[in-house]
């Protein structure tokens, strides 16, 4: 739990246009639409104490079975001013929009398409910052890949080895990946960086199958495969 028992209210951005997946937020996917998968996750936590989507895309939400006031009052579904929708827009606009109109002491944003994301790993997410944050060690949270791998350039020229002189690439500094799964701040970082990722932020590593995010067909089928063995009632592995 929240060593401060502070407000956390989490942020799910849902808009009805998907360029690459069709309609892929409310799509069904291993027995029920995409977004419920995190919604229903988020909205069973104690920890957090309310589920804001921003969105244009009310009455979509509706046909799906779902209204402002569901979940016992966790929901909050705000609609989206014209002047922040669209595929061009910034994110960070649409999070201050939120901010801006929601009180909290936390906020934690995440998407519709990050559904393997786990109650325990929010949890983990929650506990670090809140301690970090208690003593000015960091001021916003987000989640990262940790990749050791030998990377190059498109040209072809090597960034972080010698081809001359291989070493294992275990034994290779790590390069962090902002993989868009999670991210932790406050009202007052936010306003210092006008971003999602403060000044003084936390790296976060998610466990490997709960970075999955549905951007490509190609990660639907990959994330579809792995909501089917939670939906037939499988632990996924967390290791890291």
């Amino acid at each position: 739990m929240i060593a401060d028992a502070r407000r956390v209210t989490a942020l799910l951005p849902m808009k009805a246009h998907s360029a690459r997946v069709t309609s892929k937020n409310f799509r069904d996917i291993a027995g029920k639409p995409l977004f419920r998968w995190i919604l229903d996750v988020m909205c069973g936590m104690a920890e957090i104490d309310r589920v804001v989507i921003n969105t244009d895309a009310r009455a979509i939400l509706a046909d799906n079975g779902l209204k402002d006031g569901d979940y016992g009052g966790k929901v909050m579904i705000r609609d989206r001013r014209p002047e922040i929708c669209g595929d061009f827009v910034s994110m960070n606009l649409v999070l201050a929009d939120d901010i801006a109109n929601v009180a909290s002491d936390y906020f934690f944003m995440t998407h519709t398409t990050n559904p393997l994301l786990s109650a325990s790993t929010i949890r983990r997410m929650l506990d670090q910052f809140a301690a970090a944050a208690a003593d000015g060690r960091a001021d916003s949270l987000f989640t990262v890949n940790r990749l050791q791998t030998r990377f190059y350039t498109p040209e072809g020229a090597p960034i972080n080895h010698d081809p001359d002189n291989l070493v294992r690439t275990q034994d290779l500094p790590p390069y962090m990946e902002e993989n868009s799964v999670g991210y932790l701040f406050t009202a007052e970082s936010f306003a210092r960086t006008g971003a999602r990722i403060g000044a003084r932020p936390i790296l976060f590593e998610t466990p490997r199958l709960e970075s999955v995010d549905i951007d490509e067909k190609s990660d639907w089928y990959m994330a579809e495969s792995l909501l089917m063995r939670i939906a037939a009632g499988e632990t996924l592995p967390t290791e890291e």
